[in-house]
C-alpha cells in the first residue's frame, strides 16, 4: 500500500507541474520583425536624477572628508594640549546645624530651600532652665565678691587688733617699771607687783594671737585683689558657662547659605549634638574632577579649566582653576579599601579627584547645586605651575562664642563693681566705727 501512495503521489505532482506548464506553451512568441504590439498603461520611464544624487552624496562623503582631516590636522599640531573627564561633580560645605546643648524646640524661624545670613536665628530652645541657672551663677558671683571684700575687712580688722594689743603691752610694761620703782622704797607690795608682771605677760599673749589672726585674715587676700582672687575667678567661670549654656537656646546660622536637610520640629525634645538642620553656602562651591591617573602628569595647580554643566549646557561656561589635587585615589579612602595582596589581581585605572575653584562673579549669576554633573576641560599648556598642594587656610571663622563671651565679661565686671561698691561703703563705716574705738 505505501509503493502504491508513493505512486499515486508522484502522479499527483507532475500533473500539477504540467497545469503551471501549460500557459506558457500557449502563449505564442513574437515573431521576429514584427511591431510590438502596445499595451494599454502608461509608458513606464525611469523616476529621479540617479547620476545627480550620486554626484551629491560624493560631494558631500569628501566634504565630511575634508573637515574631519581638517580637525584631526588642527587638534594634532595646533590645539592647546586638554585633560577633559565628565566624571566630575559640583561639591561644596554643608554645614551642619546642631543642639549643643539639650532642650525643647518652642521655635522654628528657617525652613528648606530659603536662604539665609549669618547671624539669622534659626532655632529656639526652651531656656527656662538655662535662664535659672544663669541667675544662680551671678548670685554666686556677687556673694563671692562680698566674700573677699569681707575678708579684706577682716584683715583691716586683725591690723586694729594688733595695733590695740601692742598699746596695751606697752601700757602694761610701762605700769610694772613704775610699780617696780615703787616697790624698791617699800611703797607697794609684792603682790602688786606680781599683778603688773602677770598683766605683761598676758598682753604680750595677746599680741602674739592678734598677729596670727592677722597673717591668717591675709593668707585669704594675700597677693590679689576682688577680681583677682581664686573665689571670685571661680565664680566668674560659672557665669561664663552659665552664659554660653544660655546662648545655645538660641541658634544660629554661623554662615550665609541655603537651608537643607531640616529636621528639627516644634515641640521635640533634643539632646546635645543632635541634627537640627543644615546651610549650604552656595556662594562658595567648587568641582571635584576625577581624573584617571594617566591623565596627571601635566596637570598643575593654577591651570584654567572650563567647566559645562548639564543644568545649562554649553551656552553657559565657568571659568575656574586647578586648587590641589587630592592626596590618594577613591578607592583609598573608600568605606572597604581594596587587598590587593589577595587572591588574583585585576589591575584597574584609578582615579584621583581634583579640586577646581570657580568664579565667584559667575556663580552669583548662574548658582550651582552640590551634586550637579558637570564636564571639566583642563588647559595643560602651561605645566609650570606648582605639584605641591597650598598651605591651609580658614575658610570659615564664626565669632559667635566671642560675642557671647564679650558680653558675659561685661555682666561681670558689672556684678562685681556694683557689689564692690556697696561693700566699699559698708568698710568705710567699718573703719569710722574703729577708729571711734581707738
Amino acid at each position: 500500500m505505501t509503493e502504491a501512495y508513493e505512486k499515486e503521489r508522484t502522479t499527483d505532482e507532475r500533473a500539477e507541474r504540467e497545469a503551471r506548464a501549460a500557459p506558457m506553451l500557449d502563449t505564442p512568441e513574437p515573431e521576429r520583425g514584427a511591431a510590438a504590439e502596445p499595451t494599454s498603461g502608461p509608458s513606464e520611464t525611469p523616476k529621479g536624477r540617479p547620476k545627480a544624487r550620486r554626484r551629491g552624496f560624493l560631494l558631500l562623503g569628501l566634504v565630511v572628508l575634508v573637515a574631519a582631516a581638517a580637525y584631526g590636522v588642527h587638534s594634532l599640531f595646533f590645539a592647546p594640549p586638554t585633560e577633559e573627564t565628565d566624571d566630575a561633580y559640583v561639591a561644596g560645605d554643608i554645614v551642619a546645624i546642631t543642639a549643643r546643648d539639650a532642650g525643647t524646640v518652642t521655635a522654628i524661624y528657617a525652613d528648606d530651600t530659603e536662604r539665609v545670613e549669618a547671624g539669622q536665628p534659626l532655632v529656639d530652645l526652651d531656656p527656662v532652665a538655662a535662664d535659672a541657672a544663669l541667675d544662680a551663677a551671678a548670685a554666686e558671683l556677687a556673694r563671692a565678691v562680698r566674700t573677699v571684700r569681707a575678708d579684706t575687712a577682716d584683715v583691716t580688722a586683725a591690723e586694729a587688733a594688733v595695733a590695740q594689743a601692742r598699746s596695751d603691752l606697752a601700757a602694761a610694761r610701762d605700769d610694772l617699771a613704775r610699780r617696780g620703782e615703787a616697790a624698791n622704797e617699800g611703797a607697794v607690795s609684792g603682790e602688786e607687783l606680781a599683778h603688773a608682771r602677770d598683766a605683761v605677760r598676758a598682753m604680750s599673749t595677746a599680741l602674739d594671737v592678734a598677729n596670727s589672726r592677722l597673717a591668717q585674715a591675709r593668707s585669704h587676700i594675700q597677693g590679689t585683689d576682688v577680681r583677682s582672687n581664686p573665689a571670685v575667678l571661680s565664680a566668674a567661670a560659672r557665669y561664663r558657662q552659665a552664659a554660653i549654656t544660655r546662648s545655645h537656646m538660641h541658634v544660629v546660622a554661623p554662615v550665609d547659605g541655603i537651608v537643607a536637610q531640616r529636621t528639627a520640629q516644634l515641640g521635640q525634645q533634643v539632646g546635645a549634638g543632635a541634627p537640627l538642620m543644615s546651610v549650604v553656602p552656595l556662594g562658595r562651591v567648587w568641582v571635584d574632577a576625577n581624573f584617571r591617573e594617566t591623565q596627571l602628569a601635566d596637570l598643575r595647580i593654577g591651570q584654567p579649566v572650563r567647566i559645562t554643566t548639564d543644568t545649562y549646557g554649553d551656552d553657559v561656561a565657568f571659568s575656574g582653576r586647578v586648587a590641589g589635587l587630592g592626596a590618594g585615589s577613591g578607592s583609598a579612602f573608600a568605606l572597604l579599601p581594596p587587598q590587593n595582596a589577595s587572591g588574583n589581581w585585576i589591575k584597574i585605572v584609578q582615579r584621583v579627584p581634583v579640586r577646581v575653584e570657580l568664579d565667584q562673579g559667575q556663580l552669583a549669576e548662574h548658582p550651582l547645586r552640590i551634586g550637579l554633573s558637570v564636564r571639566a576641560t583642563v588647559d595643560t599648556n602651561d605645566t609650570s605651575g606648582a605639584l605641591t598642594p597650598r598651605p591651609a587656610r580658614a575658610p570659615y571663622v564664626s565669632d559667635q562664642t566671642r560675642t557671647v563671651l564679650a558680653e558675659a565679661d561685661a555682666e561681670i565686671d558689672r556684678i562685681i563693681g556694683a557689689n564692690t561698691e556697696a561693700q566699699g561703703a559698708s568698710g568705710v563705716q567699718t573703719q569710722a566705727a574703729l577708729g571711734a574705738m581707738r
